[in-house]
Parts: C-alpha cells; sequence; structure tokens
C-alpha cells in the first residue's frame, strides 16, 4: 500500500485529503508544518508528498528544497498563489507538479495515482530518443547516452522532466505533440487530468535553450494543440 504525505496548514482541507486518499487506499501521513513534513519523510520515506506552499515558518518551497538534499519522491504541490513566478520557484525547486486552489479532489487523486504508477515503472518509461544518439536543433545538442544538454557548447543543467520533455519532442522530428500526449508520456497522466505543468515547463525550456525565449525559433506554439520542436 503507497504512503502519501499530505501537508497543509488549513484543517478542513487536510481532513478532506486524508479522507478521500484513505477511500482510495492510500496510507495518510498528515502534518501541519514544514518542520514536521520533513520530519515525518525522513521517518516514513512517503511514496508521494502533497505539499501546501503557503505553511508558517518552514514554507512549503524549503520543504521541497529539504526533500531533494535526499530524496526524489514525487512531490505535488497545492497553492493558492497562481502566479507564474510561484509556480516557476516550486517546479525549480523540484515539484513535480503545480495544482492551484480550489482544485477538483478527483483531479489531485487521479494526479497522485498517474505519478506513482510513474515512479513504479522501470527507468520511469522515459522518453528516448531513436539509438540514444547525440541530436539537436540550432546551437542546443542533446547526448541522450550521456542524459546532458549542451548550448554554444557550455552545459545546460535540465531539472528531469524538462529534460524529459525535450526528448519527447525531439522524438517526433518536427510532428505536432499535443498537451494531452506530452503529459500521457512525460508524467504519466490520462486523459481525466488537465494541467498547466507542460506549459510552464516549455516556458523554461525557452527560457534555457532560446536565443529569444518570447520569440522562439525552435520550440514552438501550435496554436489550440500544443507544441512542436523546428530544427531549423
Amino acid at each position: 500500500m503507497s504512503l502519501v504525505l499530505a501537508v497543509d496548514d488549513e484543517p478542513q482541507l487536510l481532513r478532506a485529503l486524508i479522507t478521500n486518499l484513505r477511500a482510495r487506499g492510500y496510507e495518510v501521513d498528515a502534518a501541519t508544518t514544514g518542520e514536521i513534513a520533513l520530519e515525518m519523510a525522513a521517518r516514513h520515506h512517503p511514496d508521494v508528498v502533497v505539499l501546501d506552499l503557503g505553511l508558517p515558518t518552514l514554507s512549503g518551497i524549503d520543504v521541497i528544497r529539504g526533500l531533494r538534499g535526499w530524496s526524489d519522491v514525487p512531490i505535488i504541490v497545492l497553492s493558492a498563489r497562481d502566479a507564474e513566478r510561484d509556480k516557476i520557484a516550486a517546479l525549480d525547486a523540484g515539484a513535480d507538479d503545480y495544482v492551484t486552489k480550489p482544485f477538483g479532489l478527483m483531479e489531485l487523486l487521479a494526479r497522485i495515482d498517474a505519478l506513482l504508477r510513474r515512479a513504479t515503472r522501470p527507468n520511469g518509461d522515459v522518453p528516448r530518443i531513436a539509438g540514444d544518439a547525440v541530436s539537436g536543433f540550432g546551437d542546443v545538442r542533446v547526448d541522450a547516452a550521456r542524459h546532458t544538454v549542451m548550448r554554444d557548447g557550455a552545459p545546460v543543467a535540465l531539472r528531469p522532466k524538462e529534460y524529459d520533455l525535450l526528448v519527447a519532442l525531439l522524438r517526433r522530428n518536427g510532428q505536432v505533440a499535443t498537451r494531452i500526449e506530452l503529459l500521457k508520456e512525460v508524467w504519466g497522466y490520462d486523459d481525466s487530468v488537465m494541467s498547466r505543468t507542460v506549459d510552464t515547463h516549455i516556458a523554461e525550456l525557452r527560457r534555457k535553450l532560446e536565443s529569444d525565449p518570447a520569440n522562439p525559433r525552435h520550440i514552438l506554439t501550435v496554436l489550440k494543440t500544443g507544441y512542436r520542436l523546428s530544427r531549423e
């Protein structure tokens, strides 16, 4: 039975999380502060963490950084903060996904299910470039065998999901990938899960890999559909 660590300082929301997670068959640890969450995580090693950002004393961002110092446990962030900079800060710290309050419990449960399924698959079913060859576009080179990305000869630090998303786009050789396809391939979500996490990760890839992120030449948006990668 998988263990979920639910962290939130709102008693009503925390109780709802505990009730619904247990009804889904999960074991649940609950914490109302970041300090308690880190202590519980170190003691019980949860399979997934559902974490509020707006915690007293120790912030959710600090909790993520603390966890990432020793664990790769999947982390879903909950927050009333809808600003893009807050999402980027959470993802930069090491969160896997971001859910804005208020949210539907069924969707959150679907995201937890998907992250746990992916975490238990061999190698996480990470998308690969055919033959693990060196590939790229513009001044960017991706060496899939070494799991490295270089831009103009200098290494680029990508988070795991950013790297997987980039490889998923490269594999399509210029063909369009819908958001749902990318959510399924990179995050393991199904059609019931709607998420802006693809858009947030695309924005970060552009910031790190495009000369002019506001006017990208390579990581392109296909209106009302998704994204494609141009090598030109």
